[in-house]
């Protein structure tokens, strides 16, 4: 009763014998108190109380004082959905960013689930690791999880400066601590923020985890007193770099996983100039240092990006997969005489590589102006899988030998695996199903050489259980010392092994914006057909059909799928007579609807990419209907 009455004071209230008629607020007309706490307005004022954070205050202040209902909407209306990803959103006011509130409500119910599922001293004694990248307000959000999980009674390492991804991962397990907490949106836009959470194994979560933290959190969304963990800093945080020295852990390891006598004295002969860029990212000091350990050359820096700064100043969206993402580094490269680049996204957890074409192997026609083949995730991925074998044969003690990537990336790596002998295993997309699978994959006693997806990620051999740009980046520079001593180049080594060896295997992977989930609903329910799903394509017939959505795989005995099956998400595979792939799946943290389509053959590349764009024709004007469906396409590149 006392909030009804300061309320009807603040706002504008018609009563009649006490009992309350109507409520105007931000100009709409309530027809009771109960009717205005379920609206938007409620929820924003309810947020005022609790914010103390002056930034998102005015926000939300300004938008109430200038009735913007749709917009409140947009922050209020519901809460950010915590996945296997953890969170990713834009940053700013309400229940749906990134932002003070909602990141203390999560690390609340992150330390809730951990204290719930272990015992509670263990745990707590153990302890959590965290790290944060440069972006704005990512230390802050840091911070704020140190001090939930010190009044939690935790144990905290939390790093007292910027760190790439990966070092969180291996901090995670040289330290075996209950979990981590990364602070990063990767390679999103400077708006958003992100937050990973890592299980004890050093891999990011996955089900039934992420349905029980979330539970936790909407179980815990009462703010605790975070000043009072001011107090305990001096018994339960610490930096695991002063402490632990786990970065010199990390860079000893990373050389003693990757170093070869393959490539001993190859850099003291070397003329390979090699161009590097962090994206504006955190990358350049760790790079830096990695160099320095494998006693490589120094690198030539794209010096407008090679300094954190969380505006991305030269490239709207930091991702180097994007269209002119690399044109800074190929201008370095051209001026500088260098001949290979590579560029880590912002949290360096991601490599993407680029080499320059010899000008001998122009046509006639084609301009002497520098041109530069920037290599496809799979490509990178194929060339990794190809040196990890090579160095590991001249290896004394052997163990058996796996390597794995995601089942939307090239299947040519099952193809070098057939041919050589090792064992070849699939995942679903992402590396927290990568990353669990090796380790259980080296518990049965095999050695994990690489693991790749072809959003060039990569984890090249397990000293770090998660992909990581950095130490894939030394193994890169070491195959192209090699080669580069027996006068050969990274494109020519991929050319020759699709020519002389496994036959050439050629992909089309893109995606289509869908903003209606009906839309997309009803693609699928086409493609399922009540279960009757088509035995073709145009003139390529369908040999098996796995829908991990639903839980079928017709190439099973019993029908059923052996990957994670998830009725939340939609992914449908194809395989074909002839051995072509398509995969269509939805975008987990965008309005996207992705394929991924592959086909191999030991023909002419041409015959093998007019056999490719066929099929990428006929499948998507069968299946997708970007006209009737209003799909909108990407941007050409």
């Amino acid at each position: 009763m006392k909030k009804i009455v300061e309320f009807i004071k603040k706002h504008k209230v018609e009563t009649t014998v006490g009992a309350v008629i109507a409520v105007t607020v931000g100009g709409i007309i309530y027809k009771s108190y109960s009717n205005y706490q379920k609206s938007v307005y409620f929820e924003a004022n309810q947020w005022l109380k609790i914010d103390n954070n002056e930034e998102t205050r005015k926000e939300v202040e300004k938008l109430i004082k200038g009735k913007k209902q749709g917009k409140l909407q947009e922050l209020f209306d519901g809460r950010l959905e915590f996945g296997t990803a953890g969170l990713r959103a834009l940053m700013g006011a309400g229940y749906t960013r990134m932002n003070h509130i909602t990141v203390q409500q999560t690390a609340q119910g992150w330390a809730e689930y951990l204290l719930d599922v272990f015992d509670p001293k263990t745990v707590q004694k153990k302890g959590i690791v965290i790290g944060y990248d440069h972006r704005d307000h990512s230390k802050e959000f840091a911070e704020i999880t140190a001090n939930v999980f010190m009044l939690k009674g935790f144990k905290v390492y939390l790093f007292n400066c910027i760190v790439p991804t990966p070092l969180l991962s291996y901090a995670v397990r040289v330290l075996k601590t209950a979990g981590g907490v990364m602070v990063t949106p990767s390679h999103n836009p400077k708006e958003y923020n992100g937050y990973k959470v890592y299980w004890e194994n050093s891999v990011q979560i996955i089900p039934p985890h992420d349905k029980g933290i979330s539970q936790k959190i909407l179980e815990n969304l009462e703010l605790l007193d975070l000043e009072e963990a001011s107090e305990l800093s001096s018994e339960f945080l610490y930096d695991p770099i002063e402490t632990n020295k786990v970065d010199e852990q990390y860079y000893n390891d990373i050389y003693e996983e990757l170093k070869s006598h393959l490539c001993y004295n190859l850099q003291s002969s070397s003329y390979l100039k090699i161009t590097y860029t962090a994206m504006h990212g955190v990358g350049y000091e760790w790079i830096k240092r990695a160099i320095k350990t494998f006693e490589f050359n120094p690198i030539i820096p794209v010096e407008s990006q090679v300094e954190p700064d969380p505006k991305f100043p030269t490239v709207p969206f930091p991702n180097p997969e994007e269209k002119g993402a690399l044109d800074l580094a190929m201008e370095t490269a051209d001026s500088n005489g260098s001949s290979l680049i590579i560029a880590n996204d912002p949290d360096a957890d991601r490599l993407a590589v680029a080499e320059k074409i010899p000008s001998t192997q122009f046509s006639e026609n084609e301009s002497k102006k520098p041109q530069w083949h920037v290599f496809h995730g799979n490509e990178i991925g194929i060339l990794l899988a190809w040196w990890q074998f090579k160095k590991y044969q001249r290896k004394s003690t052997k163990r058996p030998i796996a390597m794995l990537n995601s089942t939307v990336s090239s299947k040519m790596v099952k193809a070098l695996a057939d041919k050589f002998g090792f064992k070849y295993e699939e995942t679903l997309t992402g590396f927290k199903w990568l990353g669990n699978k090796a380790i259980e994959l080296e518990k049965q006693g095999y050695k994990v050489l690489l693991s790749f997806e072809e959003a060039i990620g990569y984890m090249v051999g397990s000293t770090v259980y998660d992909k990581d740009g950095i130490s894939a980046a030394m193994a890169l520079i070491q195959m192209a010392l090699y080669l580069e001593d027996r006068n050969s180049t990274l494109l020519q080594q991929f050319e020759k092994l699709s020519v002389q060896k496994l036959g050439y295997f050629l992909f089309n992977n893109s995606y289509f914006y869908c903003y209606n989930k009906e839309v997309i609903n009803s693609i699928f329910k086409k493609i399922r057909n009540d279960g009757k799903y088509f035995e073709k394509i145009g003139s390529f017939k369908i040999k098996s059909i796995r829908d991990l959505t639903t839980g079928y795989d017709s190439s099973k005995k019993d029908k059923k799928a052996v990957l994670y099956v998830d009725p939340n998400s939609q992914m449908i595979t194809f395989t074909f007579e002839n051995d072509a792939t398509i995969t269509l799946r939805t975008s987990g943290t965008e309005p996207k609807i992705k394929y991924y389509i592959e086909l191999s053959e030991k023909l002419s590349k041409e015959t093998v990419q007019e056999k490719l764009d066929k099929l990428t024709q006929m499948f998507i004007e069968t299946y997708l209907e970007p006209e009737k469906n209003e799909l909108v396409p990407p941007k050409k590149k």
